[in-house]
C-alpha cells in the first residue's frame, strides 16, 4: 500500500453545546454551540490549519455545521454535507434526558447490545456503521493521496472506529471520542487503520499529522 493510494481522514467530534451531557439530543433542530463550542471550533481549525485539506464534509446537523465552519473558512473550502455523518437517529427517546432515561430498561439494554439492539421507532448502529463506511469508502475512490475534514457525532465516529478496528459495535464503550476531539484515519482500497484517536485541542497547538 502506498501512501499514493490513501485518503487521510480527520474526522472531527462537533464542538460542545450547552445539552451535550444533559439531554440526548439525537437529530433535534436548532441544538447550536455556544460561547465555549465555538471557541473549542476556532481552535481545531487552528489545529488542522496547517494541513493541506481538500475538501470539508459535514453532518446536516446545525451543531456539526457551525464546527466545520471555521475549518472550510481556513481553508478556503465550502463545507460538504454528507449525510453518511449524520447523527444516529434515536427515535422516540430524541430530546429525553439522560437523567430520565435511566429508569428505562430498554435503554440499558441498548447501550449494553448495541450490534443487536435499536433505540424504539430509531435507527440501528449497523446501520449508522454501514453509512459512515460507505462514506469512507467514497472519500476513499474521490480523494486518494489527499486528505479531507469530515465533522460528526460521537456515536458514528465510534461506529466507523470499531469497523476499521474489527470491533463489535458491543464494544463502542470501550473508548472516548469527546467533543472537539480529532480521530484521524487512513483508508485504503481492502483496508485501513486509525492513526490518532480522540485528539483533544489545546489552545496552541501544532498541526496533526497522519502517515499512511
Amino acid at each position: 500500500m502506498g501512501a499514493g493510494q490513501a485518503v487521510t481522514v480527520f474526522l472531527v467530534r462537533h464542538a460542545a453545546h450547552d445539552r451535550v451531557d444533559a439531554v440526548l439530543c439525537g437529530r433535534m433542530p436548532d441544538v447550536t454551540l455556544g460561547p465555549a463550542g465555538r471557541a473549542e471550533a476556532r481552535r481545531v481549525a487552528e489545529r488542522l490549519s496547517g494541513e493541506e485539506i481538500a475538501a470539508v464534509f459535514s453532518s446536516p446537523l446545525e451543531r456539526a455545521l457551525e464546527t466545520a465552519e471555521p475549518i472550510a473558512v481556513t481553508h478556503r473550502l465550502p463545507v460538504q454535507h454528507d449525510d453518511g455523518l449524520h447523527e444516529i437517529d434515536c427515535g422516540e427517546w430524541t430530546g429525553r434526558s439522560f437523567e430520565a432515561l435511566q429508569g428505562n430498561e430498554r435503554w440499558h439494554a441498548w447501550n449494553r447490545s448495541r450490534a443487536e439492539g435499536c433505540p424504539p421507532n430509531g435507527e440501528p448502529m449497523r446501520a449508522v456503521q454501514a453509512r459512515v463506511s460507505a462514506a469512507l469508502d467514497r472519500w476513499r475512490r474521490g480523494y486518494a493521496g489527499r486528505a479531507i475534514v469530515a465533522v460528526s457525532h460521537s456515536d458514528v465516529i465510534k461506529a466507523l472506529a470499531c469497523q476499521v478496528l474489527g470491533l463489535s459495535l458491543d464494544r463502542y464503550h470501550a473508548f472516548e471520542i469527546a467533543p472537539a476531539s480529532v480521530t484521524t484515519f487512513v483508508a485504503w482500497e481492502g483496508g485501513g487503520k486509525i492513526v490518532a484517536m480522540n485528539e483533544r485541542v489545546p489552545s496552541r497547538a501544532a498541526p496533526l499529522r497522519a502517515v499512511a
